[in-house]
């Protein structure tokens, strides 16, 4: 007949418990959401300073949310805006895929940018 309750140290087991949880926390990776911020008359030379901050953010492995805020008479504009974010988006495409097409929430547009799969 197997043993119906085993005896043992109950300090022993909290410890036992508390160092398999640090094991599981260190193992995985938390993968935090990192913001650019764009505007509708932004310039070429702003671009590519954002491009080169969000392709580093990428490949340190953490996910780019692209946002573009309309102020004003510029939210007339919302397909000029959407071509600017989708021209960000396609320029890291190398490092980077969109989660889905640049999404309209009240003034803002904004994709979320996820990094590549590394092999």
């Amino acid at each position: 007949m197997p043993p119906v309750c085993k005896i043992l140290d109950y300090g022993k087991f909290k410890y036992d418990a508390l160092k398999k949880d640090k094991e599981i926390k260190k193992a995985q990776k938390i993968v935090e959401t990192k913001e650019v911020r764009l505007s509708m008359t932004i310039e070429e030379y702003d671009i590519a300073y954002r491009i080169a901050s969000a392709s580093k953010f990428l490949q340190e492995g953490n996910k780019v949310k692209v946002t573009l805020r309309m102020k004003g008479r510029e939210q007339a504009y919302v397909k000029k805006a959407i071509e600017i974010v989708k021209e960000f988006c396609d320029r890291l495409a190398e490092v980077g895929t969109a989660d889905k097409a640049p999404e309209l929430m009240g003034r803002n547009i904004f994709v979320i940018i996820s990094p590549k799969k590394t092999k």
